[in-house]
Order: structure tokens, then C-alpha cells, then sequence
């Protein structure tokens, strides 16, 4: 596991707690995958019910609280691939 994902497992654990009501993936472009779910946050590559594939500069922003999700998926840094009600509930944890 690469340093990136350790520090992002451990921020997304600390903003969501131990889990998630549906299931969610990270891809960090280059870096690895993260998902969220009842199970709680760690890395892997599951299946779930959206995945949120973004580069490691956005994604940081986006645990910093610099970049708003909603904000980098407009603007195209955030790209969001399948339920996005899904989405929403975790772009509305994260800020």
C-alpha cells in the first residue's frame, strides 16, 4: 500500500468514522483504490455502488476541505461513475 492511500484511508476514517450506509470507491489516479462501506474504510478494489476517480492533488484538497467535491466535479477534476445519490451523501461528509 502506497504511502498516499495509507494517509488517505486513515483522513477518510477520521471524517466518516467506521462506515458508510452504501458503498463507495476512491480511485486515486496512479495510486491505488480506497472503498468505503458497513465493513468501514480500507484499501481495495470491490465493486461498489459508485466510484470517484480523481488524481492525488484533488483528492487531497478535497480531505483538506480546499476543494469542495461538488466544486472538482463541475470543474471535471472529480469524475463519478454510477449512483449518485451515493455520491452526494459522501460529498456532503467530506465537507
Amino acid at each position: 500500500m502506497s504511502n498516499v492511500i495509507d494517509g488517505a484511508v486513515e483522513a477518510l476514517k477520521a471524517k466518516l468514522g467506521d462506515s458508510f450506509d452504501g458503498s463507495a470507491k476512491f480511485h486515486i489516479l496512479d495510486e491505488g483504490s480506497i472503498v468505503v462501506d458497513g465493513a468501514g474504510v480500507r484499501e481495495s478494489d470491490d465493486e461498489t455502488d459508485v466510484t470517484l476517480s480523481a488524481d492525488r492533488d484533488t483528492f487531497e484538497a478535497m480531505l483538506d476541505g480546499a476543494l469542495d467535491p461538488s466544486s472538482a466535479f463541475m470543474t471535471g477534476r472529480l469524475k463519478i461513475e454510477g449512483d449518485m445519490g451515493a455520491a452526494m451523501k459522501l460529498g456532503a461528509a467530506l465537507s
